[in-house]
């Protein structure tokens, strides 16, 4: 059966290395949306990494960021559902983790922005923005995070993941789509699958209608809730071993070549 919404993953999925979208992906996207079946961004990226892209993706539909925390008009470029995490509970996670992982440092993305710890260091020149605002976890937290971020200089990517997993249990969700050392946390229950089953349901659609596309961990629920679920070449070896079809690589725009097969598309 054709799938009636996509789904899919932008960093390592439907981006080349370098972040770009390619003209080649961007007129099977424009060809879907001349069909009339909805993409779904689906991505651990913020809003405010976002805004290069929206022309390049097409400028309108919906975006799912922050691992499921948000759900994003583009055409109105505005926040349509935020699922956030408790002030309380974001306290407890930090004390938690800096008893058994001391060193441990956080950062705060909100639907407002960015907000970091003094000793956490972003990886990335995008977090290197002037005026974020520094200070202790509990002076920072309030009703508007939406992912915590909980980053060690000292311990590698998978086994930092796994321990800070292990010491939460499920007061929040856990997962890394990073090179890096950084754990990634959203509400109980908030994933990028329970989020697109949300907006799915919405269009009266359910898993069998569903083509989904991921490279990393927290790709997983989305390609295991998902009716079709591709792993690109370049996947995490979890995410190849779950996925019921292989995409050729990110770089070799495999999520415009699946598609342009998929629908029929002159590509």
């Amino acid at each position: 059966m054709t799938p009636r919404l996509v789904a899919t993953d932008l960093d390592g999925t439907l981006l080349h290395s370098d972040g770009t979208v390619t003209a080649r992906t961007r007129e099977v996207l424009d060809e879907l949306d001349g069909l009339g079946v909805p993409v779904v961004f689906t991505t651990g990226r913020p809003i405010r990494w976002m805004g290069e892209l929206w022309a390049d993706v097409g400028g309108h539909g919906l975006a799912i960021c922050s691992n499921g925390g948000i759900v994003y008009d583009v055409a109105r470029r505005e926040v349509r559902t935020a699922r956030t995490i408790a002030p309380d509970v974001l306290v407890e996670v930090a004390s938690l983790l800096r008893s058994e992982l001391p060193g441990t440092v956080f950062a705060l993305e909100k639907t407002t922005g960015f907000a970091r710890e003094p000793d956490f260091m972003p990886r990335l020149t995008v977090n290197r923005v002037p005026d974020v605002p520094t200070a202790p976890l509990e002076d920072l937290v309030d009703g508007d995070v939406v992912k915590l971020l909980a980053r060690h200089e000292d311990h590698l990517p998978e086994p930092y993941w796994e321990r800070v997993a292990s010491a939460l249990g499920e007061l929040v969700v856990t997962t890394w789509s990073s090179t890096g050392t950084l754990v990634e946390m959203s509400a109980a229950g908030v994933t990028k699958a329970t989020t697109l089953a949300a907006v799915a349901a919405e269009m009266g659609l359910g898993p069998r209608d569903v083509v989904a596309f991921g490279d990393m961990p927290n790709d997983l629920p989305m390609l295991e809730w998902a009716g079709t679920s591709y792993a690109m070449a370049n996947a995490h070896g979890s995410v190849r071993d779950l996925a019921d079809h292989l995409a050729p690589g990110n770089d070799e725009d495999g999520v415009a070549v699946v598609l342009a097969d998929l629908f029929g598309l002159s590509r």
